[in-house]
C-alpha cells in the first residue's frame, strides 16, 4: 500500500466536487465560553450519508476498473463506512454488500439498505464482521473495501483538512475521532502539504483504545473493544494509518464513554448540532485538556451525526 500524497488529496477533491458539496465550518459563542478559546467545528455530519467518510467512498469507487465495477464490492462496517461505500455504489452503478455486526446502528443500517446495498448480519461487533467479510472475499473474489487501508479512502477524506486550512490558515490544533485512523491520516497528509504548523491531535475511547495503543507501540495491535461509540470502535489497528500517524500526528489522547456522552449533550447545546459519539469525541478531548488550549485557535472534526435514539437517551441522561 502506497502511502497517498498531498497531490493525491488535490485531485481527489477535484473528483469528489461533482458530487458532494464543502461542509460548512462555524465557530460558536458558547463553545468558545466553554473552552476558553477560538473554536471552530467542521460539520461532517452535513454531508449526505451524515458523516465523512463518504468523501474516501467516492474518491475510491470513481477510479475502480471496469472488471472491479464488475464484480462488485463488499466492505465490514459499524454504519458510516458502509454508507460511504452504499452512497457511492449507488453514483457508479456498482452492487454493494455491506457486513455489519449484529447490533449495528440501526438508523445507518436502513440508510444502507434505502441506498441499495445488501447488508450481511455477522458476529457481536466489528471484529467478526471483519472475519466474515473477509472470508467472502476470498471465496467469491469480489473487491473489498477496507475501513483503513486504503490509500484511496484517506486521500479522499484528506479533503476536509483542506477546506479547513484554505478558509482558516492558522488554526493551531486540529482534534479529529480516531476508529481506523483514516480521516486523522488525511489530515496529517493535508496539513504537511500546504506547510501549515496546524498540529492534528487524535482522540479515541478508552473503551477501545486499538489505535491509540498501536500508535504508541509503534505497530498494529489489538485491544479490548467495548465503547457504545460504535465510530471509534476497532480492536486491531489498521497498517496504513498507523503508518502515517506514527510519523505525523502530533498527539494521541483517550476520553472516556461518559466523556464522550456528555460532549454529545454540549454539542445540542452550545452548537445547535446533533453529533454521534465519535463526532462529539473532539470537543471531549478539548475540554479535558482546555487549559492548554488558551490563546489557541482549534478546529474539531465533528465527523458525523447518524446517533440513534437509544444512543441519545443515553447520553442525555448525563
Amino acid at each position: 500500500m502506497n502511502i497517498p500524497t498531498f497531490d493525491d488529496i488535490l485531485d481527489a477533491r477535484e473528483r469528489i466536487r461533482p458530487f458532494l458539496r464543502e461542509t460548512p465550518l462555524h465557530t460558536y459563542p458558547a463553545v468558545n465560553k466553554l473552552l476558553g478559546t477560538e473554536v471552530y467545528i467542521k460539520h461532517e455530519n452535513y454531508q449526505p450519508v451524515g458523516a465523512f467518510k463518504v468523501r474516501g467512498g467516492i474518491n475510491l469507487l470513481s477510479q475502480l476498473s471496469d472488471e472491479e465495477k464488475a464484480r462488485g464490492v463488499i466492505a465490514v462496517s459499524t454504519g458510516n463506512h458502509g454508507q460511504s461505500i452504499a452512497y457511492a455504489s449507488r453514483l457508479f452503478g456498482i452492487k454493494a454488500r455491506i457486513v455489519v455486526p449484529e447490533g449495528a446502528n440501526p438508523g445507518k443500517v436502513a440508510a444502507i439498505q434505502g441506498m441499495g446495498s445488501e447488508v450481511i448480519f455477522h458476529g457481536k461487533n466489528f471484529d467478526e464482521a471483519l472475519l466474515h467479510c473477509e472470508a467472502i472475499t476470498k471465496t467469491e473474489g469480489t473487491r473489498y473495501v477496507h475501513a483503513g487501508d486504503e490509500p484511496h479512502l484517506i486521500a479522499g477524506v484528506g479533503t476536509y483538512t483542506l477546506e479547513i486550512l484554505e478558509e482558516v490558515p492558522d488554526i493551531d490544533i486540529i482534534f479529529i475521532p480516531v476508529g481506523g485512523g483514516s480521516g486523522s491520516a488525511g489530515a496529517c497528509i493535508a496539513v504537511r502539504g500546504l506547510n501549515a504548523k496546524t498540529e492534528v491531535i487524535g482522540v479515541q475511547s478508552e473503551a477501545s483504545p486499538a489505535a491509540y495503543k498501536s500508535w504508541q507501540e509503534g505497530k498494529p495491535v489489538e485491544a479490548l473493544n467495548t465503547t457504545f461509540a460504535e465510530g471509534l470502535a476497532t480492536g486491531a489497528g489498521f497498517s496504513l494509518p498507523q503508518k502515517i500517524l506514527r510519523d505525523h500526528l502530533a498527539d494521541f489522547m483517550l476520553v472516556s464513554d461518559e466523556e464522550i456522552m456528555q460532549a454529545m449533550v454540549w454539542m445540542i447545546e452550545h452548537a445547535h448540532t446533533l453529533a454521534e459519539a465519535a463526532g462529539a469525541a473532539p470537543l471531549a478531548a478539548a475540554y479535558k485538556m482546555k487549559d492548554k488550549l488558551k490563546g489557541k485557535k482549534i478546529a474539531l472534526i465533528c465527523s458525523g451525526g447518524n446517533v440513534s435514539l437509544e444512543q441519545l437517551r443515553r447520553a442525555l441522561q448525563i
